[in-house]
């Protein structure tokens, strides 16, 4: 490897406060020269596979994924743009077909995986850890946090937009009294939350959201948006208006990014989320103008950094009962990703956030539980 390739990558990552071959826990320790390379042909996808193949190691690799993203590092080594943006604008990777694509490539992974990280109650997205000290703790007081939000009341019907294992439609028939429908791309969530909620009068769909036409008093969708695409924002805001009355209300629970995108971050779309895509604040809010009056806006993207290092402290513990399947260039993957992700929300460059919708806006005014 050419000494000014080394040279140029040691600059970039000393922007960031970090060192090559130093002993502080953020710094890096370079095993294959290939690294310098390939993090400056590829960028983050580069960063992202050298790890997984073992070119480089620190003892907290959120700590180094942190202060990258913090200093925007990643912005100045961005392989590929010109092509992605260009497949962004001109075609819609979310399409029907498509869209199925992330189901079957990460939420059908196992739900061996997924209960081993998850906790308790599968809950795959952001808890509220705000009178908690638990992970389980946290992800009910969310569950919670919503039914309120939403002024849910015994008989209502409700219906979940990307439902995962059927966890929070469960809490919400089981405190709140309320019936509803699920949906799902993915078939092993389908048939874990039909067997979930058993008893509880609660369907549960392998469906797309764009194929919804009934009507429910109320709606919510956790962690979901992620996955609808710029294209189709506008069409999601538009299916959600006609499924409610003119006093219900929708709670949209999303990461969320800073500036506007047309597209996802590379080694995100390889590896996690194919055709994901984080929404802006003003990309939410041009969707649904004219469609919905914004009620509250409650942003607590602090929490999400706690709740992936209980995540990844919860599959490291188990991993040795995991399925062999999985082995180490995964297990590396997936401690890349949980750890990149509390990297982004620690940084500030990723927010989440829960939007509460109503088609009209709610008479008298609306105040929001906390």
């Amino acid at each position: 490897m050419p000494d000014r390739v080394a040279r140029k990558v040691q600059g970039l990552l000393a922007e960031a406060d970090v060192r090559i071959g130093q002993q502080r826990d953020w710094d890096i320790q370079v095993h294959d020269p290939r690294f310098y390379g390939r993090v400056l042909s590829q960028g983050s996808l580069g960063l992202g596979e050298s790890y997984m193949d073992g070119d480089w190691d620190a003892r907290s690799l959120d700590g180094v994924l942190y202060r990258l993203l913090r200093a925007h590092v990643d912005e100045r080594v961005r392989a590929g743009d010109l092509l992605d943006a260009l497949y962004a604008r001109w075609f819609n990777p979310q399409t029907r077909a498509r869209s199925r694509q992330v189901g079957e490539r990460h939420y059908d992974l196992g739900n061996d995986l997924y209960r081993a990280m998850l906790g308790q109650r599968l809950v795959y997205s952001c808890a509220y850890w705000r009178d908690a000290q638990t992970l389980d703790a946290a992800q009910e007081a969310k569950l919670d946090l919503v039914c309120r939000k939403l002024q849910l009341q015994p008989g209502m019907r409700v219906v979940d937009i990307g439902c995962g294992w059927g966890e929070a439609l469960k809490f919400a028939a089981e405190h709140y009294g309320v019936s509803g429908v699920g949906i799902t791309i993915s078939r092993e969530q389908a048939d874990y939350a039909r067997d979930l909620c058993a008893g509880l009068p609660i369907d549960i769909r392998l469906q797309d959201y764009r194929d919804l036409s009934e009507r429910f008093d109320a709606g919510f969708s956790l962690g979901m948006f992620e996955h609808v695409g710029q294209k189709n924002y506008r069409t999601y805001f538009e299916v959600m208006r006609r499924l409610l009355p003119a006093q219900g209300l929708f709670l949209l629970h999303t990461i969320g990014g800073n500036v506007s995108v047309r597209r996802t971050d590379a080694w995100i779309n390889k590896y996690i989320f194919p055709n994901s895509m984080l929404p802006s604040a003003a990309q939410i809010s041009q969707a649904s103008e004219g469609l919905f009056v914004l009620e509250d806006w409650h942003s607590f993207g602090a929490d999400y950094d706690r709740t992936l290092q209980a995540w990844r402290s919860n599959v490291e513990a188990a991993w040795e009962h995991l399925d062999a399947r999985y082995d180490e260039r995964f297990r590396r993957m997936w401690r890349y990703y949980l750890s990149a992700s509390m990297g982004g929300f620690r940084a500030r460059r990723l927010q989440l956030w829960q939007i509460v919708f109503s088609p009209s806006g709610r008479a008298g005014g609306y105040i929001a539980a906390r």
